[in-house]
């Protein structure tokens, strides 16, 4: 039981007849793409909904007041890491909202990172990061651990203009600040673009370049792992669902996919504990909710969802890299 859960804020899961509507089959009685855990190579930990700023187009809705998804605590991270240290993982993320307004976010990195995980923390490099304290732990444990501990900073253009547009007048100035932090004190970190232009490929790597040696960034706009670009995700556009027979079609593998090698816990506003979901995009749909230890999520899961497509097997995009 999840207790008093606040069902009626969800997003709407299925329309009958529509597509993305049967975990079995597609809308045209095709069999449906399924993908298995393969393993667990990545624990990832959404710390909570809450952001400081509220983008434009955000595919989990985060903003200063959307708490659906409520802090993580760090006692309550603690039996998952040594659940998922067992099953072999390598990895812990940590992503949002903005994980650093999560007053326990330090902590919870320095744990996983005592546990020998590697830590991927995603943030949008802004002020909540920025606070003095917060700040200092993070060279502390930058000093301690290196590069076992890394951040990637959503830039979501490298020009301030579309930026803002997305994220809020200044922001674009804020995360450029944060960007400073980080190479000043020598963490490692990349940045998560996106095509929200419009522009090519080719195009969106030459300016991130050109910004990343204007703002003596030790990064290369061409190096895939330093600058990643993600698809634009649109709920309402027409996607196509992923049959059995496509893996061949598309040149692509289950094993591909997020969703054989990661999971991630989430904690809904008014649960009393945290959950295990197969994605990191699809926080509301309970057809995603695959219990609450990493043991009960180890299951094949349908993608039944215009996210699957869109994202992973047509778009080529992991959150892990």
């Amino acid at each position: 039981m999840r207790g008093d859960i606040d069902v009626k804020s969800r997003k709407p899961e299925t329309v009958p007849g529509a597509k993305f509507t049967d975990p079995k089959t597609t809308i045209d009685g095709s069999p449906r793409a399924h993908v298995g855990l393969d393993r667990l190579e990545t624990l990832w930990v959404n710390t909570g909904t809450l952001c400081n700023v509220e983008c434009s187009h955000c595919y989990i809705e985060s903003s200063p007041k959307n708490d659906r998804l409520v802090y993580i605590r760090r006692a309550e991270l603690a039996p998952y890491l040594d659940e998922a240290a067992a099953m072999g993982a390598q990895i812990i993320g940590f992503t949002g909202g903005e994980p650093f307004l999560n007053p326990d976010a330090p902590d919870m990195i320095a744990d996983a990172l005592a546990a020998g995980f590697s830590v991927l923390v995603l943030t949008n490099a802004m002020r909540p990061m920025q606070r003095p304290k917060v700040s200092a732990r993070l060279v502390e444990l930058n000093a301690q651990y290196g590069e076992k501990l890394s951040f990637r900073v959503s830039i979501d253009h490298y020009t301030d203009e579309l930026h803002d547009l997305e994220r809020g007048a200044g922001s674009f100035k804020s995360a450029l600040d944060g960007l400073a932090f980080f190479a000043e004190n020598k963490f490692s970190f990349s940045i998560a673009g996106r095509f929200l232009s419009q522009e090519g490929e080719a195009a969106l790597r030459q300016g991130y370049s050109a910004l990343f040696k204007e703002q003596a960034l030790p990064l290369n706009g061409d190096n895939s792992e330093d600058l990643v670009i993600f698809p634009e995700m649109d709920e309402e556009a027409s996607t196509p669902e992923i049959t059995e027979s496509c893996w061949e079609i598309v040149g692509v593998a289950p094993s591909d996919v997020m969703c054989s090698n990661s999971r991630m816990l989430i904690k809904r506003k008014g649960a009393p504990t945290p959950v295990v979901t197969a994605c990191t995009l699809i926080a509301y749909d309970d057809r995603f909710e695959m219990g609450e230890t990493l043991a009960d999520a180890a299951r094949p899961i349908s993608l039944n969802h215009p996210h699957c497509a869109k994202f992973c097997v047509l778009g080529g995009a992991s959150c892990s890299g």
